[in-house]
């Protein structure tokens, strides 16, 4: 016969002792606050007495370990006392409902109480030096919604529901789907989101590029675009905060290049043949070009005195005021610039993390805000996430 004694201390007490969890790390770099304040006064207390705080942890904790619904959120809080006492519930007596769950959600969502919190994150990674801030990439990826699909006559296209959207993938095919896109604007050394907006899938990837941009509390000096960005407008917005965009040229149909052009906007000699890039004055905006013949690239017939009667050979010099679509520095096509716009791929990878690690193609609500809320908690998980590496990095160091 065998008699069970009493615990000699509780749950909590021992918990204390034990080595910290991951999400026990990753919830000592969020602070709720700046995501409560936006609540209304009545919610803050939380429903039925729970922490607000604790709702939230919960909520950031069932992206981390990629939880699929709410359900199942309550299935492992009642289960499992570790993530319990993680999230900051009490280990003795009831957890929080489903429905709950459900009102918080919607009460975040109506609020928009996440960006604040978003926000905070992110100068946190600024001030630790986490994020470099030299180099961004925009881009957009597709969120399928969790609505049901309709015909394209039938879409609601009021910019908050849901509807078609298509684009082509890196072998030329295309692609569609129904529901939404999320747009990022993300540092390249970090590869953490800066910037977050959500629209339906109907929406052009090139409306949301300043948006984003303005969004961005520190400018960094290059914006890494794909070419569906490639607009006048999106050019002369950039080099307005003083940076230079990265933006392959879409010729959109274009047959020939603009006179004494060529495809890659490089200035051509009198005989047709591409000046040779010679540098630039990046401060200034110029970009200055030399004869290839002198340079060495061509065997002109005429040679450099049919263009010029310098030893040098002729220079043409272009300012980037003159045609900021055409002229960037360090020039298109340069070793420079496809350095530089090499470092677009991080989006990408961030799209990766976030829907095959954090739940981003896992959307169980509607409307989008909601949508919006679900993308920024992956967010928020991703970034509290490198905060928490990056302490314990130094604590080993």
């Amino acid at each position: 016969m065998y008699i069970r004694q009493n615990s000699l201390f509780s749950f909590d007490t021992l918990m204390q002792y034990q080595p910290q969890t991951r999400l026990s790390m990753l919830f000592n770099e969020l602070d709720a606050y700046p995501a409560i304040k936006e609540l209304p006064a009545k919610s803050v207390r939380g429903p039925k007495g729970y922490s607000v705080a604790a709702l939230l942890r919960a909520y950031v904790a069932k992206q981390v370990c990629g939880i699929p619904t709410v359900t199942k959120l309550v299935e492992r809080l009642n289960t499992d006392l570790v993530f319990r006492y993680d999230c900051g519930f009490s280990t003795i007596g009831s957890v929080p409902s489903s429905a709950t769950f459900s009102r918080f959600f919607n009460i975040l969502s109506d609020n928009q109480a996440l960006k604040p919190l978003f926000n905070h994150l992110i100068e946190q990674t600024d001030r630790l030096g986490i994020i470099s801030g030299d180099v961004a990439a925009i881009d957009a990826s597709a969120i399928v919604a969790y609505e049901k699909t309709v015909p394209k006559k039938n879409v609601i296209d009021d910019g908050s529901h849901a509807n078609w959207g298509a684009k082509l993938d890196t072998n030329g095919n295309q692609h569609s789907w129904f529901g939404y896109k999320l747009h990022l604007a993300v540092d390249t050394a970090s590869e953490l989101p800066l910037a977050v907006t959500v629209t339906p899938a109907s929406h052009n990837d090139v409306t949301q590029a300043i948006p984003l941009i303005d969004a961005l509390s520190h400018q960094p000096k290059y914006y890494c675009l794909d070419s569906g960005y490639d607009t006048k407008e999106t050019y002369e917005e950039i080099r307005r905060r003083s940076a230079q965009a990265i933006i392959p040229l879409n010729r959109r149909g274009e047959k020939l290049p603009p006179e004494g052009l060529d495809e890659n906007r490089t200035p051509t000699c009198s005989m047709g043949y591409s000046m040779v890039y010679w540098g630039c004055d990046a401060k200034k905006g110029i970009l200055k070009f030399r004869c290839p013949h002198v340079c060495e690239k061509v065997n002109c017939p005429n040679g450099s005195a049919w263009c010029s009667d310098s030893n040098y050979g002729l220079v043409v010099k272009k300012k980037v005021s003159e045609d900021s679509r055409s002229f960037c520095t360090p020039h298109r096509g340069t070793r420079e610039w496809e350095k530089l716009y090499n470092e677009r791929t991080s989006v990408e990878r961030v799209f990766s993390r976030l829907k095959e690690h954090l739940g981003a193609n896992l959307i169980r609500v509607r409307g989008i805000q909601k949508v919006t809320t679900h993308l920024l908690l992956c967010c928020i998980a991703l970034i509290a996430g490198t905060l928490a590496v990056n302490r314990l990095k130094k604590q080993a160091a």
